[in-house]
């Protein structure tokens, strides 16, 4: 016999003993097999609850564990891809550091063939204008002083 043929044979001559009871042990058995089947129905929706909660909880768990190894896996990319950026920017801004290098000796070296030559072009102190020969402002021109083009003279004359 089966568990569940079982169960239905003993509901029958539950349900034979309750019609042949006096009705104030009706009531009483009816309470308790209320009782017991609320107990019975709560534990066995606890124990559902609490076996899909495990599996949940396992689930998320290996989930975890699968982003966590993607997560470490891209890391390590990221990583690698950033350090060969970085090198190749090296690469670069050595070019450039020695560019500019060669670029402030070139400059540096015109400017002291520049200053060379002006080392003999500098002005003695007879040369210097003294405050006599600055023009006054009666000895600058008007605009009657300034000649025009008919005051030219041509080329032929």
């Amino acid at each position: 016999m089966d568990k569940k043929d079982v169960e239905k044979a003993a509901l029958k001559a539950g349900k034979k003993i309750i019609d042949h009871t006096p009705e104030p042990v009706k009531k009483k058995v009816e309470e308790k097999v209320k009782e017991k089947a609320k107990e019975k129905f709560v534990e066995k929706t606890e124990g559902k609850l609490q076996e899909k909660a495990n599996e949940a909880s396992e689930k998320l768990q290996e989930t975890k564990e699968k982003n966590a190894q993607k997560v470490h896996g891209k890391g390590e990319d990221a990583k690698e891809k950033l350090q060969d950026v970085l090198l190749s920017v090296k690469e670069k801004l050595s070019d450039v550091k020695e560019a500019g290098e060669n670029f402030q000796e070139k400059v540096s070296s015109s400017d002291d063939k520049e200053k060379s030559k002006n080392k003999r072009k500098i002005k003695g102190a007879n040369q210097i204008k003294k405050a006599t020969d600055i023009k006054s402002s009666t000895k600058i021109k008007s605009s009657n002083d300034i000649k025009s083009s008919t005051d030219l003279k041509t080329m032929g004359s």
